[in-house]
């Protein structure tokens, strides 16, 4: 089990759990840190998280600005990746593709999906990201392409 799973099976099973997981991976990378994502679901081949609706994510319509959605999907990703690579390879982001589809206007779900049989290769790995607000609407949605390669021993 790799280790953002871990500490993610771990964590959910203390008090605020997922809370203090999903400070600590904002700490990561600082532009995650921007949006404080609320991780609800990391398991293999699937990742979720929240981003809440506050005034310091929003764009001049009030509403979730679009580079917010994209650090979420890409925070997402990154989870989904880390808890799903098998342990003798490794990925970096090779480029993300969205299209946004309705205004974000309230609390954003952000969800990476892969399916099991695409971590089997090396090289291009497409992750189907989505966002969505409570009602199921799709405000975003689109594809970061990973690049897997071989871990170097």
């Amino acid at each position: 089990m790799s280790q953002v799973l871990t500490l993610w099976t771990k964590a959910r099973g203390l008090p605020l759990g997922d809370r203090v997981f999903s400070l600590l991976f904002a700490q990561k990378a600082p532009y995650f840190a921007s949006i404080r994502p609320r991780f609800t679901v990391i398991e293999p081949n699937r990742a979720e998280l929240l981003i809440r609706d506050r005034r310091r994510v929003h764009n001049h319509l009030g509403t979730v600005h679009a580079i917010a959605l994209c650090n979420g999907l890409e925070a997402a990703m990154g989870a989904l990746a880390e808890a799903t690579i098998p342990a003798d390879k490794r990925w970096i982001p090779k480029g993300m593709e969205v299209a946004y589809t309705a205004k974000a206007a309230g609390d954003v779900t952000c969800i990476a999906e892969t399916d099991p049989e695409q971590w089997a290769g090396e090289g291009d790995l497409p992750v189907r990201v989505r966002g969505e607000l409570a009602d199921g609407t799709r405000v975003v949605e689109g594809v970061i392409r990973l690049w897997v390669t071989p871990r170097q021993r």
